[in-house]
């Protein structure tokens, strides 16, 4: 796709990083949105359904945690990359971001050339994200594995062995794989492999996470220290 092909949602209470962020993506091409609050960064994304939205973490009223998370909750923006802009370093503001469903940081002060290469990554990895499914839904297909969800098997490309995995590994594998490249914390897989109601112990997704390496490969799940793991592509 092409750069105009996408829509760029920025949110940021600061008119002149606004304006400086909304002027370097139009200017690579981009459609580009802007809302200087939290309620209209919500509206204005219910409205233009971007594909990406860079999101300003502190600001007035709903910041960018309490935008995103509300976002996350809608259906419609499953798949929408969003990516905080943050002048903070901290590890617990990105564990935060991170948990509520954000998938990357960008950090202020902001220089343009940086900017549009991050955001070309980003939406590289959108790209890959909503090609990794097969029409039936039933199968992930994404780097060179194959994940058919309805018979819990894995097979890789130009090979015919089969590999059945224990349900938890599979349900792991195949969330991890559903969205190439977004980094899913402890907590939100916890909440979704095994449930809120359960009670597991801490080393339980360490375990799963090796047990799949040791079945698959190496190379497919990276360790995010501190917060959790992607699927890599």
């Amino acid at each position: 796709m092409k750069s105009n092909d996408y829509k760029i949602l920025v949110v940021d209470d600061e008119a002149d990083i606004l304006e400086f962020v909304s002027y370097n993506l139009k200017k690579a091409g981009f459609e580009v949105f802007a809302a200087n609050d939290g309620k209209e960064a919500i509206k204005k994304a219910q409205e233009v359904k971007p594909n990406l939205i860079l999101l300003d973490i502190m600001m007035p009223g709903l910041d960018g945690i309490e935008v995103c998370k509300e976002l996350r909750n809608i259906s419609q923006f499953d798949n929408t990359i969003i990516a905080f802009l943050t002048a903070r370093s901290e590890d617990y503001s990105q564990i935060v971001g991170f948990e509520v469903g954000g998938d990357d940081y960008i950090t202020k002060p902001i220089r343009p050339r940086v900017l549009i290469s991050r955001v070309q990554a980003l939406l590289r990895r959108f790209d890959k994200s909503n090609n990794s499914e097969l029409n039936n839904n039933n199968v992930i297909k994404v780097s060179d594995l194959n994940i058919d969800k309805e018979q819990y098997i894995v097979t890789k490309h130009g090979s015919d062995e089969k590999l059945v995995l224990p349900k938890k590994e599979f349900e792991l594998l195949t969330l991890l794989a559903s969205k190439p490249g977004k980094v899913f914390s402890r907590e939100e897989i916890f909440n979704k492999i095994w449930g809120m109601e359960v009670i597991v112990g801490n080393r339980t997704i360490d375990v799963h996470i090796r047990k799949i390496r040791e079945k698959v490969g190496e190379g497919y799940i990276k360790t995010i220290k501190g917060i959790g793991y992607k699927f890599e592509f």
